[in-house]
């Protein structure tokens, strides 16, 4: 029994472990530039993750990050120079709403087209399902039906 408690107490520190790794402790004049960092670290994609925030992720490079964003923010940059920086040395992938430009396009509206020719296709398919005439059988096919059917007919009365 006091093998089994120790075995789950280690279990239980193996798995808080991890949440402790990601604590950076980083100092604030106020709560208004706390608000601030958290949620300009919120709206910035991890590199390496790709579909997490900064705030979210615990990738190496999202901590190295965090910091570069924090130390741009001690220097007295706004928000606005922050991004320009980031977006400056990784491109607009760094931004998780990425602004609505030529090479952005497909992302804003790739979904919308994507929608729009599965609707044609759906609605071409339909049509020509709807035209096409029912194949009908011959009169020996129906002869063959018919036989089916009052043979299961049969089995069915015969079983009741």
């Amino acid at each position: 029994m006091k093998a089994l408690a120790t075995l789950w107490l280690i279990t239980c520190l193996a798995f808080a472990l991890p949440g402790f790794a990601a604590v950076e402790p980083l100092q604030f004049k106020d709560a208004a530039e706390e608000t601030r960092y958290k949620e300009l670290i919120a709206e910035l994609r991890c590199l390496v993750c790709q579909n997490q925030s900064l705030a979210d992720s615990n990738a190496e490079l999202a901590g190295d990050l965090r910091r570069e964003v924090y130390n741009k923010m001690r220097e007295g940059l706004s928000d606005k120079q922050i991004t320009d920086f980031l977006v400056a040395r990784y491109s607009d992938f760094v931004l998780y709403r990425p602004p609505v430009k030529s090479t952005t396009a497909v992302l804003w509206f790739g979904p919308f087209l994507l929608f729009a020719v599965a609707g044609v296709i759906l609605v071409i398919v339909l049509r020509r399902r709807r035209t096409e005439p029912e194949a009908e059988l011959s009169p020996a096919e129906q002869a063959r039906v018919r036989a089916l059917l009052d043979s299961t007919d049969t089995g069915n009365k015969k079983s009741s």
